[in-house]
Protein backbone atom coordinates (compact mmCIF):
# COMPACT_ATOMS: atom_id res chain seq x y z
CA UNK A 1 0.00 0.00 0.00
CA UNK A 2 1.39 3.41 -0.92
CA UNK A 3 0.42 6.70 0.71
CA UNK A 4 1.35 10.01 -0.93
CA UNK A 5 1.24 13.46 0.66
CA UNK A 6 -0.64 15.73 -1.75
CA UNK A 7 -0.31 18.77 0.51
CA UNK A 8 2.22 19.86 3.10
CA UNK A 9 5.76 18.45 3.08
CA UNK A 10 6.43 15.97 0.23
CA UNK A 11 6.59 12.35 1.37
CA UNK A 12 5.68 8.84 0.28
CA UNK A 13 5.13 5.95 2.71
CA UNK A 14 4.87 2.33 1.57
CA UNK A 15 3.54 -0.59 3.61
CA UNK A 16 4.91 -3.94 2.41
CA UNK A 17 3.38 -7.26 3.44
CA UNK A 18 0.51 -9.61 2.75
CA UNK A 19 -3.17 -8.78 2.81
CA UNK A 20 -6.26 -10.74 3.78
CA UNK A 21 -9.75 -9.96 2.48
CA UNK A 22 -12.35 -9.90 5.26
CA UNK A 23 -15.81 -10.22 3.68
CA UNK A 24 -19.12 -9.96 5.60
CA UNK A 25 -19.25 -13.76 6.09
CA UNK A 26 -15.83 -13.74 7.81
CA UNK A 27 -15.85 -14.16 11.61
CA UNK A 28 -13.82 -10.93 12.09
CA UNK A 29 -15.96 -8.71 9.85
CA UNK A 30 -18.21 -7.23 12.56
CA UNK A 31 -15.24 -6.58 14.85
CA UNK A 32 -13.42 -4.70 12.08
CA UNK A 33 -16.57 -2.81 11.04
CA UNK A 34 -16.73 -1.22 14.49
CA UNK A 35 -13.36 0.45 13.87
CA UNK A 36 -14.63 2.52 10.92
CA UNK A 37 -17.49 4.98 10.32
CA UNK A 38 -20.62 3.24 9.04
CA UNK A 39 -20.86 3.55 5.28
CA UNK A 40 -23.15 1.87 2.79
CA UNK A 41 -21.52 -0.05 -0.01
CA UNK A 42 -18.62 -1.52 1.98
CA UNK A 43 -17.75 -4.85 0.34
CA UNK A 44 -14.89 -5.99 2.54
CA UNK A 45 -12.03 -4.88 4.75
CA UNK A 46 -8.39 -5.65 4.01
CA UNK A 47 -6.13 -6.69 6.88
CA UNK A 48 -2.46 -6.08 6.17
CA UNK A 49 0.33 -7.97 7.89
CA UNK A 50 3.02 -5.33 7.39
CA UNK A 51 6.51 -6.80 7.21
CA UNK A 52 8.25 -3.60 6.13
CA UNK A 53 7.48 0.12 6.17
CA UNK A 54 9.50 2.43 3.95
CA UNK A 55 9.42 6.11 3.10
CA UNK A 56 10.86 8.31 0.39
CA UNK A 57 11.04 11.99 -0.47
CA UNK A 58 7.91 12.36 -2.61
CA UNK A 59 9.45 15.29 -4.51
CA UNK A 60 7.65 14.31 -7.73
CA UNK A 61 4.21 13.96 -6.11
CA UNK A 62 2.02 16.84 -7.31
CA UNK A 63 0.24 19.17 -4.91
CA UNK A 64 -3.54 18.79 -4.86
CA UNK A 65 -6.14 20.63 -2.85
CA UNK A 66 -8.91 18.47 -1.38
CA UNK A 67 -12.29 19.85 -2.41
CA UNK A 68 -14.89 17.45 -1.00
CA UNK A 69 -15.93 13.83 -0.60
CA UNK A 70 -18.15 12.41 -3.33
CA UNK A 71 -21.63 11.20 -2.38
CA UNK A 72 -22.19 9.09 -5.50
CA UNK A 73 -21.73 5.70 -3.77
CA UNK A 74 -24.03 6.68 -0.90
CA UNK A 75 -26.76 7.69 -3.36
CA UNK A 76 -26.24 4.54 -5.45
CA UNK A 77 -26.55 2.29 -2.37
CA UNK A 78 -29.66 4.13 -1.16
CA UNK A 79 -31.25 3.79 -4.62
CA UNK A 80 -30.40 0.07 -5.03
CA UNK A 81 -31.34 -0.98 -1.50
CA UNK A 82 -29.69 -3.84 0.38
CA UNK A 83 -31.09 -6.59 -1.86
CA UNK A 84 -30.22 -4.67 -5.02
CA UNK A 85 -26.63 -4.17 -3.89
CA UNK A 86 -26.30 -7.90 -3.10
CA UNK A 87 -27.70 -8.85 -6.52
CA UNK A 88 -25.34 -6.41 -8.27
CA UNK A 89 -22.32 -7.83 -6.45
CA UNK A 90 -23.28 -11.41 -7.32
CA UNK A 91 -23.56 -10.42 -10.97
CA UNK A 92 -20.51 -8.14 -11.24
CA UNK A 93 -17.99 -8.91 -8.47
CA UNK A 94 -17.55 -12.70 -8.29
CA UNK A 95 -14.91 -12.60 -11.05
CA UNK A 96 -12.32 -9.94 -11.83
CA UNK A 97 -11.94 -8.46 -15.32
CA UNK A 98 -9.19 -11.00 -16.00
CA UNK A 99 -11.25 -13.94 -14.72
CA UNK A 100 -9.72 -14.31 -11.26
CA UNK A 101 -11.93 -15.17 -8.30
CA UNK A 102 -13.49 -12.03 -6.89
CA UNK A 103 -15.67 -11.25 -3.91
CA UNK A 104 -18.01 -14.01 -2.86
CA UNK A 105 -20.68 -11.76 -1.39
Amino acid sequence: IMFCAFEGPPEIVRLHGTGEVVEPSHSEYEQLAKLFPERGGVRAYIKLNATRISDSCGYSVPIYEFKEDRDVLDKWVANKGEDGVKAYRLEKNTKSLDGLEGLLQ
